[in-house]
């Protein structure tokens, strides 16, 4: 059991992010904070520190159990950290998987007929009688 780890390698071990240069993207950009303030790559972590990842639309809070830099496998991961996330931030999350497809990304094309439907049930109902704009006069 280490005690300490780099957090770009720390997250990249932990499975918070695929690859390590990843992880290391993430520390420049300003989306890994502990206790409030952006960290590098090279800034050493210790057990029982926190640690949060933005990783829009939410912020996740990890709670270090062991400082790894080696990738580990997957069943093992629940003594390596503890997801210490409020419920808010999944409440945000499940709701903009619930409006997104009214927001779509840039570049990801047409709404497909199935999504289009889904776009006119969700937006429909609360524009219903609004067509006559001379009622309004």
């Amino acid at each position: 059991m280490a005690n300490e780890a780099r957090v770009d390698k720390w997250l990249w071990a932990a499975r918070i992010f695929k690859t390590r240069s990843i992880a290391a993207d993430a520390c420049k950009n300003g989306r890994v904070t502990k206790n409030g303030v952006n960290i590098k790559p090279s800034h050493i972590v210790k057990v029982g520190e926190t640690i949060c990842v933005r990783k829009p639309p939410i912020t996740y809070s990890f709670k270090i159990l062991d400082a790894i830099e080696q990738r580990v496998g997957a069943k093992l991961i629940p003594g390596v950290y503890e997801n210490v996330t409020t419920p808010d931030q999944y409440e945000l999350l499940e709701m903009n998987r619930i409006s997104g497809f009214v927001d779509r990304a840039r570049g990801t094309g047409r709404p497909t007929k199935k999504e289009r439907r889904s776009l006119d049930a969700f937006i429909g109902p609360s524009l219903e009688g609004f067509d006559d704009w001379e009622d309004w006069e």
